[in-house]
């Protein structure tokens, strides 16, 4: 199959911004939907990517604009929800995908790429897992027309990443004491431009189809390592403090009704599973997936304030 229409449900977020700049510089003809088309300037000054207004829970709108692509991208995915029950999670993750799949199937697609996330399990301990679990196995089990991979990474870091630029906005803003829940949780980060290569070499190679692929870095972290590791970059200061499993989960319960919502009991039950692979960064991706040390410091280190500020306002839409 000759690939040269694609189209990232999702492409206005982290990783789709990353993924449809690397296919934009190899010469792809990208579509991405939007509700709001002028927020996303960085995307729109890209040759090769049309940014389209249209509501992607909307069948016909998603038929018309998959009438002409060879490969769907979904990259739809939250981490919390506005309610507190499941049903965003359900909404988001399941309702969306059994749309997309059915658009696609309807509008003669052939190739689907699905990003899923490490740990995701239909008996899962958060929705969030739940959910991601639920559209996985949906998206295999479910048709026998698409060619289907999946992705599951562990937390995906890069620099305008909502992962360490987070931290670093919350230590800057917590004075002497940084409250920290779940300090052991076990995290492998995988690098956004590591992500971005699976996704594009699996566009082309038969190899990938029917595949799920567990996307970590090379090095585990506790969570600890990690805001201790942030702090050294920054050059700031801060005491952290191990909460008990009690009082992570109170202040769970507490700050999920904070503006923004920091951290949520979904958060706090799916860090009850580490967050690693169980083997390496799939082989036949060719490449030797990126350590923290490697990258994080190009980005946010001491001197370098302004620019995780800017990172975090932009991540946050103002």
């Amino acid at each position: 199959m000759s690939v040269k229409n694609i189209c990232i449900v999702g492409g206005t977020g982290f990783v789709g911004r990353h993924l449809a700049r690397r296919l934009d510089k190899l010469g792809y003809k990208i579509t991405i939907p939007s509700r709001h088309r002028e927020r996303h300037k960085s995307l729109l000054v890209l040759p090769c990517v049309s940014v389209i207004n249209g509501d992607v829970y909307d069948q016909a709108f998603l038929q018309s604009i998959f009438a002409n692509c060879h490969v769907v991208i979904n990259l739809v995915g939250i981490l919390n929800e506005s309610a507190h029950d499941g049903k965003g999670f359900e909404h988001t993750h399941v309702e969306l995908t059994k749309r997309i799949i059915d658009a696609c199937n309807n509008s003669g697609v052939k190739r689907y790429l699905h990003m899923s996330g490490l740990n995701a399990n239909p008996e899962g301990p958060s929705h969030y897992l739940r959910t991601k679990g639920i559209a996985e196995n949906f998206v295999h089990e479910s048709t026998n027309e698409l060619a289907v991979t999946s992705f599951r990474p562990s937390v995906i870091f890069g620099e305008d990443d909502s992962f360490t630029n987070r931290f670093a906005d919350l230590l800057k803003q917590v004075p002497l004491m940084f409250p920290l829940a779940c300090p052991e949780a076990k995290l492998q980060p995988v690098y956004i431009e590591d992500v971005v290569t699976a996704f594009v070499h699996s566009i082309t190679d038969p190899a990938t189809i029917n595949q799920r692929y567990d996307l970590c870095g090379p090095k585990v972290y506790s969570l600890q390592e990690i805001v201790e590791y942030l702090m050294r970059l920054m050059d700031i200061h801060r005491k952290i403090i191990r909460l008990s499993d009690k009082i992570a989960r109170l202040q769970a319960r507490t700050m999920e009704y904070a503006p923004g919502k920091p951290f949520t009991m979904d958060n706090y039950h799916s860090l009850q599973i580490d967050s690693v692979c169980n083997c390496p960064f799939p082989p036949v991706f060719g490449i030797q997936p990126k350590t923290m040390e490697e990258v994080v410091p190009e980005y946010l280190s001491a001197g370098k304030g302004r620019r995780v500020l800017d990172s975090f306002r932009r991540h946050a839409s103002r």
